[in-house]
């Protein structure tokens, strides 16, 4: 299966996009954004469980990283309500499930080898600092040798400059509404930019959003 697989090409998939899809497990479906592969796949996807659902135990082979949207998630090392941030490394293994319901946006099989740390971070509760221009702050979340991640804050009015994506940019708007000279995106919007594109995002009325970069090299999109 290959859904939006070709990474040298922008993406941009909105709520009214979604189009939610059965999973193997009962009561959890699936909104797939990009993928390459199967049932094991390197995927990028909004994942929905219905109240009481869960996945079998397995375990990561290309590691998992993920962001709590909504509700409660739920594993063997904890419960994580929306607003956590969740890394869980190449070889790590668990059985998810949620008692209210939940939805996720997760990543799989990204990790580079060495980004061996596995940790959570509850966002609603950490510091934002500076970011590039006036009303724009920053929670940096991961680094590692292939990416960026970070929250970055827009507030009412805040322009960020314009710069140039150097091995390409992933991003998903978790409030509010970003907007750039390519177009508006409300909540639930997420983005995917290639290599050497780019863009002068603001928001007029403030956002949160999830950032990743680094990540999408021109070679990948074989």
């Amino acid at each position: 299966m290959r859904i939006n697989a070709d990474f040298s090409q922008r993406v941009v998939i909105r709520p009214d996009d979604y189009d939610w899809a059965e999973s193997p497990a009962a009561g959890v479906e699936r909104m797939m954004l990009d993928r390459i592969g199967d049932e094991v796949a390197r995927a990028t996807t909004i994942v929905r469980f219905a109240p009481e659902s869960y996945f079998e135990a397995h375990t990561h082979g290309g590691g998992e990283e993920f962001f709590v949207l909504e509700g409660v998630f739920s594993d063997e090392t904890g419960d994580y309500p929306a607003g956590t941030y969740v890394r869980n490394p190449i070889g790590t293994r668990h059985k998810p499930h949620t008692k209210e319901g939940c939805t996720i946006l997760v990543k799989l099989h990204q990790f580079d080898p060495s980004d061996s740390v596995q940790f959570h971070i509850d966002t609603t509760t950490a510091d934002f600092g500076p970011g590039d221009g006036n009303g724009v702050t920053v929670l940096p979340l991961h680094s590692a040798v292939n990416e960026e991640v970070r929250l970055v804050r827009f507030a009412p009015g805040a322009r960020a400059p314009a710069h140039t994506h150097k091995n390409g940019e992933e991003i998903y708007v978790l409030e509010g509404t970003l907007g750039d000279e390519h177009g508006t995106y409300p909540a639930g919007t997420w983005l995917r930019s290639p290599d050497g594109s780019g863009h002068t995002p603001f928001s007029d009325e403030g956002c949160l959003v999830y950032m990743k970069t680094g990540h999408l090299p021109e070679q990948s999109a074989a």
